[in-house]
């Protein structure tokens, strides 16, 4: 593995390396905090406040490897959430072909734009940019990732629409939060949310229980801010958002992660996924642009 110091001052150190698999880290040593990102899939690995347990979850069995998402961390769903049909070769829906659930973005490499450390924390600038990179997505764009990680967490997606035309977009900040375990997790503001039940295919009215134990996959509209109450480690994960209409929370359960060959054993056990999304397409003009983000705090 090589390494590179980025930058380094009294209040912490960016590092930059490249292991085995030709993937590139970048790693973070400041007085408030430790974090681990990729510049593949621009993905957030990890981010620890000092004296506090991890805050994302990462599984040990994670793939890192071209063409393959990462688990864990904070996955960019962009520039669409879940299946796409690419309806421009058939028109008939049912038999078109499903191209990279949840996008492209967290299956492409980025650049380090910018990188700074202050006595509050450090702070990144990732970038994407390109045209035709998909035969169903062929818009010029570029993305913008600012990051800060000290005893709080920001993380503001930027999108600039470069070409001539309007596109659309959905897409989510797939957050994998580290838990003591589901059970012992409450999602107070979750209870007074309708919600679509993916798994049963039905559209649910506000329900008092929020279940966090899987299999459950619900995206709930709400824009509120959320607390994420683990009462066996004893501390809140509060997040708030900016520009997202809804929130989708996740966990497979566990005949779900023992099909997925990139979780660990009782991995399942170890997290949820609360994920600030928009779930429908939201429109960008043509050379417009527009953003969404969310700040992390732990008490």
């Amino acid at each position: 593995m090589s390494t590179t110091c980025l930058a380094k001052n009294q209040f912490g150190e960016i590092i930059a390396s490249s292991d085995h698999s030709a993937m590139d880290f970048i790693d973070i040593e400041h007085q408030h905090c430790t974090a681990r990102i990729s510049l593949y899939g621009g993905q957030v690995l990890a981010w620890q406040p000092s004296n506090q347990q991890p805050v994302f979850w990462l599984s040990n069995d994670a793939i890192y490897q071209q063409g393959k998402a990462i688990r864990g961390g904070v996955p960019l769903c962009w520039p669409w959430f879940g299946p796409y049909f690419c309806e421009d070769k058939n028109e008939n829906k049912a038999d078109a072909a499903i191209i990279q659930n949840h996008g492209f973005a967290r299956l492409s490499q980025w650049q380090l734009a910018e990188c700074s450390i202050t006595e509050q924390g450090v702070n990144l600038i990732l970038t994407l940019q390109g045209k035709n990179t998909q035969t169903c997505w062929p818009y010029a764009f570029k993305l913008s990732q600012h990051l800060f990680f000290g005893n709080h967490f920001n993380q503001n997606l930027h999108m600039a629409n470069n070409s001539e035309q309007t596109i659309q977009y959905n897409g989510a900040l797939h957050s994998y939060f580290c838990v003591s375990a589901p059970e012992n997790v409450q999602i107070p503001a979750l209870a007074s949310a309708n919600f679509d039940d993916k798994l049963t295919g039905k559209h649910c009215l506000a329900q008092v229980k929020v279940p966090c134990v899987g299999p459950v996959d619900r995206i709930y509209y709400s824009n509120d801010i959320m607390n994420i109450i683990d009462e066996k480690w004893q501390r809140t994960i509060t997040i708030e958002t900016e520009n997202t209409q809804q929130w989708v929370l996740w966990n497979p359960g566990k005949e779900g992660a023992e099909a997925m060959v990139d979780v660990h054993q009782h991995g399942e056990k170890e997290y949820i996924c609360l994920e600030a999304a928009n779930t429908q397409w939201q429109t960008i003009p043509a050379n417009g642009e527009t953003s969404i983000s969310q700040t992390i705090r732990i008490s």
